[in-house]
């Protein structure tokens, strides 16, 4: 039987090195709390991480296709003010949330028009509009918390689906359908072929402007569906209610080997990669750590998910690398 490479064994520990960190972490925090690793703690993470996997999935997307979207943050929160002052001037839920689900769409079609179209770099469009819808929401919002929704939309914030939490639910439905479209249909295989390369998918005759800002709508909109789910949840709409959710969401992909430079990923990671931030943020409530430092760890995990980004990108070059010198090599000793 022949043995694995070093190289093979490298490859696949670094492809699965958050798969293996979850359960160190999981581990550790279970000997520190034992409470960490009760039933009741474990389907208290899955609720917190409900809103933040669906907002993550639509970025790997986004990131899949080589660009970035550091605007779903702001454009859950605004999405949220909006649609909650539609409600509370109609009492009529229906058109606070088609409100503020037409936000998130215009959102992604301005993110996608001016990325795709005009060819502007993504990151300084998406942090651009970071900044100015989220001071938008304040300015609507005067900077205060919004009251006085309509009940039959905060009961939606509780409901649940045979004894599960909606969002579990919904978050459950997402991942399958998320790896549905990445690996079984052709708008998967597009978006990884204009992220692996943009000129190659053009030549091939891709709709690449049209594949990137259908993908920006997809991320606006569920990034406007999570800002409403979020007011529904807490039973009013703070200016902020989805601050930080872009830093969370980048965080969870990256983790989960999404190439920043696109043109690879697998839903499986993404949903790895929720699970250890779940788990990480969890864990340290529970052991009494400050909030505070809560920040400085989650930001020290951003940057622990871009060296393991680029360790794994190494290592796939190295892999590519060697079999194509044992490919030239065997055609010449042929």
């Amino acid at each position: 039987m022949k043995l694995p490479s070093s190289e093979s064994i490298r490859m696949l520990l670094v492809r699965n090195g958050v798969l293996l960190a979850l359960v160190a972490l999981i581990a550790v925090f279970g000997i520190l709390n034992p409470r960490f690793l009760s039933a009741q703690n474990l389907q208290t993470i899955l609720l917190q991480i409900s809103e933040l996997g669906l907002i993550a999935l639509p970025v790997a997307f986004v990131v899949m296709q080589g660009t970035v979207d550091m605007s779903v943050g702001s454009i859950a929160t605004l999405a949220a003010v909006i649609g909650s002052q539609v409600m509370v001037a109609t009492q009529n839920p229906l058109f606070g949330v088609a409100a503020g689900l037409a936000v998130g769409v215009i959102a992604g079609l301005l993110n996608g028009v001016l990325v795709a179209k005009a060819g502007l770099n993504p990151f300084v469009v998406t942090l651009g509009f970071l900044s100015a819808w989220g001071g938008l929401a304040l300015f609507l919002s005067d900077g205060r918390t919004i009251s006085g929704l309509p009940k039959s939309f905060t009961n939606l914030g509780s409901a649940s689906i045979m004894g599960i939490r909606m969002q579990i639910v919904l978050l459950v439905i997402a991942i399958i359908a998320s790896w549905f479209t990445l690996n079984r249909t052709a708008r998967g295989r597009e978006i990884l072929a204009v992220g692996g390369n943009t000129r190659a998918a053009h030549l091939m005759g891709l709709p690449v402007s049209r594949i990137k800002v259908t993908t920006y709508v997809v991320s606006g909109l569920v990034a406007a569906f999570v800002g409403l789910l979020l007011s529904a949840k807490l039973g009013a709409t703070s200016p902020v209610v989805g601050q930080g959710l872009e830093v969370d969401a980048l965080t969870v992909v990256l983790l989960g080997g999404i190439a920043f430079e696109g043109g690879s990923g697998r839903i499986s990671g993404v949903v790895y990669g929720l699970a250890f931030v779940g788990a990480l943020k969890n864990g340290l409530v529970i052991l009494s750590v400050s909030p505070y430092l809560q920040t400085v760890i989650v930001g020290l995990t951003l940057v622990a998910a871009v060296m393991l980004d680029r360790s794994i990108q190494q290592a796939v070059a190295r892999a590519i690398n060697l079999n194509g010198r044992k490919s030239s090599s065997a055609s010449t000793q042929n």
